[in-house]
This record gives structure tokens, C-alpha cells and sequence, in this order.
């Protein structure tokens, strides 16, 4: 079944001299060719000042690009969501892994966002999981709890906790990482987030739940909530999560090209064990603290 289709909006900043249309989207957005760029552009799906426009027009600071991309056929992925809690101010949901939150990377009704504003028109995200990642999601259902619990997540009070499964465990049964994150270049999205003395500072507090003959079980608590954080934090110090294809040991990232697919590793792709256990903060309304679990995938108990 194919979606409604999406406009991308574009407020041009600063550019330099003699930057063309075709050479923005090409430059900007490397997951198409710049062949597939002048085709849009020539099939009347891209405008300037909400007009139609052609590849090689100048661009001016202020200018407006917009991409109206047709509708298309997205991937198919769980869309079967875990309700736990609800009020006026809150909604606690349980994501499954492979479930995108938010609309991109080719995903637009097949999100989280997209499923649960069909019920809560007014629902927002007050934290972000990965596709990948399975678990508790904190989501705010009016302005109060929106602004509320956002502020208590910038100011590190929520508590977040997490189940994740590596290869092995060569450190102690208690360890806090405080690798810096930050961008790292990557072929195709122009940039990722991984381990980097320039990045942002970041910490994780890993403990060893149980030693198995296939694996080491660990719960983590993050301070901070850094992009990929805890699948960088991993790799940094020598353990990646078992199945993930992006993030290498040393938290830097694995760029060799998928030979079924021919692409290279992006954030997005699944494979790797992580979920979201366990998820504490103030009410936005009543100020009483909750805790709340998510029960884990098996292999994660």
C-alpha cells in the first residue's frame, strides 16, 4: 500500500557563490545520485519559492526549497505497540525493535509517531529510541507535560535504564563509561554520531546482570542521552552489541558495503539486542515520582 507522499521544506542560510539547485540537493542529500536529483527536479517535484524549478537556477540566501515526493511503498516493520500508561499529561508505551519513531530514512506512516496520532492527535516524544531498540517510550499528551518533562530530561532527573546483549565482558561487573560523541564523517548521510575526543561528554554506568555460554547480559544506565550512546559507549570500550552492523569495537564505525544490498551501514539498520527496561520521572501535574518497567525480549531477562 502505498503512503500519502511528503513535502521536505528547506530554509536556505547562507550559500556560496554559484551553488545551483541540483548541486544543493546532490551535496546535501547523498542518499540519491545527483542523476536521481535532476530527474525530480525535472519532473516538476521540487520548487523554489513555491515554484517550479530547474537544476541549474542559482540559489540565494532566504530562498525556500521544497521536494514533494509522490507517494510511495514503505517497508513493512512491527506496528504492534504496548499501551502501559495514560493520563491527560502522559502516555508510557512499549515499542517494538524494528518500529522507526519518528518519519525518515524512507518511513513515514510506518512510524510510532505516525501510528500514535491517529489516537493522541496531540501526542509528542519526550525522548527518542532507536529503531532498533525495543521498550519504554515517554511521550507527552499536553503542553504542560511536554514542557515539564522535557525540562527534567535536560536536567538529567529522569532515570533511564536499559537491557543490552554482548558478545562478551572483559571489564568489571560494574563500569562507567564517559567516551565523548560527536560526528563522524559517513559515505552516504554525510554524517553519524560515534566515539570522538571532540564530540560531547557523555556517561553510562554499565553493571553485569548474568555471565552465559553464549553471552553477557548488562543493564545500563545513561546520565546523558547522546545519540546511539549506549551502542557507542559498548563498542568504545571493546564490546559492540552482538548483531550490530555499524558500530565496530573502539566506537568508531564499520563502513563495508553490504554485498546483498549494496549500501553501507546507517544508525537505522536493526539486528542488535537493546531495550529500554526501565523509565523514572517526576509527574508533570502531581510532581510524585514513577518508575516504570517494560518487560524485555527474552534473551534480554
Amino acid at each position: 500500500m502505498l503512503n500519502q507522499g511528503w513535502t521536505y521544506t528547506d530554509r536556505l542560510g547562507s550559500v556560496r557563490s554559484g551553488l545551483t539547485v541540483l548541486d544543493y540537493y546532490a551535496q546535501r542529500y547523498r542518499h540519491s545520485t545527483r542523476g536521481m536529483w535532476r530527474d525530480r527536479i525535472l519532473r516538476g517535484q521540487i520548487y523554489l519559492n513555491d515554484t517550479p524549478t530547474t537544476p541549474d537556477t542559482p540559489l540565494q540566501p532566504g530562498q525556500c526549497l521544497t521536494y514533494h515526493r509522490p507517494p510511495w511503498e514503505e517497508a513493512e516493520v512491527p506496528l504492534g505497540v504496548d499501551y502501559l500508561y495514560e493520563d491527560e499529561d502522559v502516555l508510557l508505551v512499549g515499542k517494538p525493535a524494528g518500529l522507526p519513531v519518528l518519519p525518515g530514512a524512507g518511513f513515514l506512516q510506518n512510524t510510532l509517531l505516525f501510528q500514535l496520532r491517529r489516537e493522541y492527535p496531540q501526542v509528542s516524544p519526550i525522548h527518542r529510541l532507536g529503531r532498533g531498540t525495543s521498550g519504554i517510550m515517554l511521550w507527552a499528551r499536553s503542553s504542560r507535560g511536554r514542557v515539564r518533562l522535557s525540562q527534567q530530561l535536560r536536567n538529567r532527573q529522569m532515570v533511564k535504564v536499559y537491557r543490552a546483549w554482548v558478545g562478551d565482558w572483559s571489564h568489571e561487573d560494574d563500569l562507567r563509561i564517559e567516551q565523548r560523541i560527536g560526528k563522524l564523517p559517513h559515505p552516504t548521510l554525510g554524517t553519524v554520531y560515534g566515539a570522538t575526543d571532540a564530540g560531547r561528554r557523555s556517561q553510562s554506568r554499565v553493571t553485569v546482570v548474568s555471565r552465559r555460554e553464549d553471552g553477557v547480559l548488562l543493564q545500563v544506565r545513561i546520565a546523558t542521552g547522546r545519540p546511539h550512546q549506549i551502542r557507542i559507549h559498548l563498542a568504545a570500550v571493546g564490546h559492540p552489541l552482538v548483531g550490530d552492523p555499524l558500530y565496530s569495537p573502539g566506537g568508531g564505525l564499520n563502513l563495508t558495503v553490504n554485498p546483498e544490498t549494496q549500501t553501507y551501514p546507517v544508525p537505522g539498520d536493526c539486528g542488535y539486542f537493546l531495550h529500554s527496561f526501565r523509565l523514572g520521572f517526576h509527574h508533570p501535574s502531581s510532581g510524585d515520582w514513577q518508575c516504570w518497567d517494560c518487560s524485555p525480549p527474552e534473551r534480554l531477562r
